[in-house]
């Protein structure tokens, strides 16, 4: 089954939020057997709506809608689904008492601009909405199944997997998912990744069973391998066999593990501790740490050293070696390791330090960054020069200072065995 995604919002369009609905809604329907054909975004404005709509369903079995459901003048889905099926909209007296109980109900004030969310297009029905107060509908539009829901994305959530997708499956005889493996590599660019795997690829290509695609993210690249059709799981192993056989130790998981689970898990397992000292980072590496559930058995805490006194009064970093060479050297990098180390008891120390910008500072340039480990088998020390603006630079120390914290764990070679740029 082909399905297109529409997303309406003026909001979505100047950058004010980020349709994160997309993405999940083509996993969730990848994951389901089907294939997703098309993601549109549009503004709030009715002809132009009308427009996107008229394509997505002369070329998709299904289309889903998220948003312009709600009580404003700029929420117009209804509207323009109903014109696009040639039907009129009415007004469901179920859905308005249940309207006027639900804002009673939390206090709120129900206007007349507020009572188009319970219009139905002629045909249509109504997908109720538990989670908020703006339903949701389904319509069969030119032998097209067409679903609108909220653009809220934990309400969006909630009606599809209650009511859509259980829709589509019936609809579709609940196709068998096509395989799919996904190998997480971290300090390896997209075009590096693509250059390892290019022989795979070729023959994969000449086979025709599986799909190869790169997802980049800062410090990270993902290699999504997914067979061409339902079933595929034979073709999709062996090719995630010879893709680990390639990359080597770039791979740090497969699936959804981050990287930031992937070292909490590690470090719990071995029964170790880790305390981080942070200065350009800013306190970022423990903000990271922090969001796996479970980290508190392992994170021992954080000393957020941004002024240069401060290593020296709180980590213990030595005042010569500050004076000499300033705040921004592998030296002091070690030091900081060692010094938090030492002063939260942990198994393991970590540290960053370098320069996010925008300016260069004391003759080193924007995007020198030292990262130092110091653990019982001693302190290893790396100094990429990272890419980007003070923010993406200060995420690729992140990245970085977890992937050291990786390869120490393992017993890796402190870099990679081939050339991985950050």
């Amino acid at each position: 089954m082909k399905v297109e995604l529409v997303a309406v919002g003026d909001e979505l369009l100047i950058g004010d939020v980020v349709n994160t609905n997309a993405a999940r809604l083509g996993r969730l329907l990848t994951d389901a057997g089907m294939r997703v054909t098309g993601v549109s975004t549009v503004g709030d404005g009715l002809d132009e709506l009308v427009e996107v709509l008229h394509i997505a369903v002369d070329r998709a079995d299904a289309v889903l809608v998220t948003g312009g459901l709600g009580p404003t003048s700029d929420d117009r889905t209804r509207e323009a689904v109903a014109r696009v099926a040639g039907v009129a909209l009415r007004r469901d007296p179920d859905v308005e008492q249940w309207l006027r109980d639900r804002y009673k109900d939390t206090n709120r004030t129900l206007t007349g601009m507020g009572l188009q969310q319970a219009d139905v297009p002629d045909g249509g029905r109504v997908l109720p909405n538990d989670r908020g107060s703006a339903p949701g509908l389904a319509i069969d539009i030119r032998g097209t199944a067409v679903y609108a829901t909220p653009g809220v994305p934990h309400e969006m959530a909630a009606m599809v997997g209650d009511q859509v997708l259980p829709d589509l499956l019936r609809r579709s005889g609940s196709p068998a998912p096509r395989a799919q493996r996904v190998l997480r590599t971290v300090g390896v660019g997209e075009g590096v990744v693509a250059q390892y795997l290019e022989s795979l690829e070729k023959d994969l290509a000449a086979a025709g069973a599986v799909e190869v695609a790169y997802l980049a993210e800062p410090g990270e690249t993902r290699v999504k391998l997914t067979s061409t059709g339902p079933g595929g799981t034979e073709a999709v192993d062996a090719a995630a066999l010879r893709a680990y056989e390639l990359l080597g130790d770039c791979v740090y998981a497969e699936g959804t593990e981050p990287l930031v689970a992937v070292v909490a898990r590690l470090l719990v397992e071995r029964g170790a501790t880790l305390a981080a000292a942070e200065s350009l980072t800013g306190g970022l590496l423990a903000a990271t740490l922090v969001t796996v559930p479970g980290v508190s058995a392992a994170f021992r805490g954080s000393v957020t050293a941004y002024a240069t006194d401060v290593k020296q009064s709180v980590l213990g970093v030595d005042a010569r070696l500050l004076a000499a060479e300033g705040a921004v050297h592998p030296g002091v990098a070690r030091e900081m390791a060692e010094g938090v180390r030492a002063l939260l008891s942990g198994t393991y120390g970590v540290a960053t330090t370098g320069v996010a910008g925008p300016d260069p500072q004391d003759g080193h340039p924007v995007g020198e960054v030292h990262i130092a480990v110091a653990g019982p088998d001693g302190t290893v020390t790396v100094s990429p020069r990272l890419p980007g603006d003070r923010d993406r630079i200060r995420t690729l120390t992140v990245v970085r200072a977890l992937e050291l914290l990786r390869r120490t764990l393992l017993g890796l070679p402190q870099e990679h065995a081939r050339e991985c740029p950050g």
